[in-house]
């Protein structure tokens, strides 16, 4: 049976506020800082992609996630340090874990940014590759084998959690939040929303490190935001999309609240479903008309697609910044909604 992580000592401690915001701060600036450089070099080398909902299709940088990541685990780094040095609380050997998948899933993004539309990686390779990330997470047998089911209640999985649950959870939040992209800041609002969520929830259970792994996500994707808003001057790419998409089933699993990550995740399931109606054709994006607005191209594959259609019938057109958000007005829906019954469960 797994080690209970939100027990002693992996309570929260005695860490200075000032101090968790020393490090959040670290987390932004230095995504914030290497942007820019990020941006330049891409360009420089045509490191670029078509910015596909635009009349012109311009070029914009890309894969500059890596600069989330960057961010991310520097900050993380410095707060093992501390916890490690100066408050003693105790082995960080799951966060190490956790950051371990994390790199993981960033060089599979990495290399299906760069190689993937030149070699022409599958859908199915993708897949195959994305079964790395889980690894570190299973070894160290961490997370809850108690789990709680509607009907049934707890059940004492035994050693089906690690070698099953985790990672079926990991490996499909990975892919699945690659799913839902393709817009100026679409990706990274999700982000933030999400793992805002989560952050609060793992604070409210105790889970005081997966709290502050959720939260230096936050602090670096406001960061990229900056560069990401509309008009995007670079897009986050895989390396963005599959280290944030395991490192939210990660932190599900370190603080016990792997159900409602699972609501959470609501509007990538209906992704899924829109694109497996489409036979996963590459028919997500829409079509740009001479306004510049945005129209359905044929059926409705995608989130965004339902976005499109009903806000060209309420005001007659669409533009990609609204189809963002009133993506994100409906995660932050659904992010309150969970908040409700975790309050309710709990």
């Amino acid at each position: 049976m797994s080690l209970p992580l939100n027990t002693p000592p992996y309570r929260f401690h005695t860490m200075e506020q000032g101090l968790l915001l020393i490090l959040f701060g670290i987390s932004f600036l230095s995504t914030l800082v290497s942007l820019p450089g990020w941006i330049r070099r891409a360009r420089n080398t045509g490191f670029v992609g078509r910015d596909l909902h635009k009349k012109d299709e311009k070029k914009v940088a890309e894969m500059g996630g890596v600069t989330v990541i960057f961010g991310t685990v520097l900050a993380t780094l410095l707060y093992i340090a501390l916890e490690t040095f100066y408050y003693t609380n105790g082995s960080m050997t799951f966060l190490l874990a956790a950051l371990s998948s994390i790199l993981i899933a960033t060089m599979i993004g990495m290399v299906d940014d760069m190689l993937g539309w030149r070699i022409g990686l599958t859908q199915k390779e993708k897949v195959f590759l994305t079964f790395l990330v889980p690894i570190p997470i299973m070894v160290i047998n961490a997370g809850y084998s108690m789990m709680t089911f509607p009907i049934l209640g707890k059940v004492e999985l035994g050693l089906l959690y690690p070698l099953l649950i985790v990672p079926v959870g990991i490996i499909g939040a990975t892919n699945g939040f690659n799913m839902l992209a393709g817009y100026n800041n679409l990706e990274a609002g999700m982000g933030v929303i999400i793992f805002s969520t989560l952050s609060y929830l793992s604070w409210q259970t105790g889970a005081a490190h997966a709290s502050f792994l959720a939260a230096s996500f936050v602090f670096a994707i406001l960061a990229f935001l900056v560069f990401n808003r509309y008009p995007s001057k670079v897009f986050p790419g895989d390396a963005f999309t599959y280290p944030a998409g395991a490192g939210i089933a990660i932190i599900a699993i370190l603080a016990d609240i792997e159900r409602f990550a699972f609501m959470l995740f609501a509007l990538y399931y209906l992704e899924f479903l829109l694109k497996a109606r489409g036979r996963f054709r590459p028919e997500w994006s829409a079509r740009v008309m001479d306004d510049s607005s945005l129209a359905v191209r044929s059926k409705i594959y995608s989130v965004p697609h339902i976005a499109i259609t009903i806000i060209r019938k309420i005001k007659g057109s669409a533009y990609e910044y609204e189809v963002v958000s009133s993506v994100l007005a409906v995660q932050i829906v659904i992010s309150i909604i969970t908040i409700g019954v975790f309050m309710r469960w709990f």
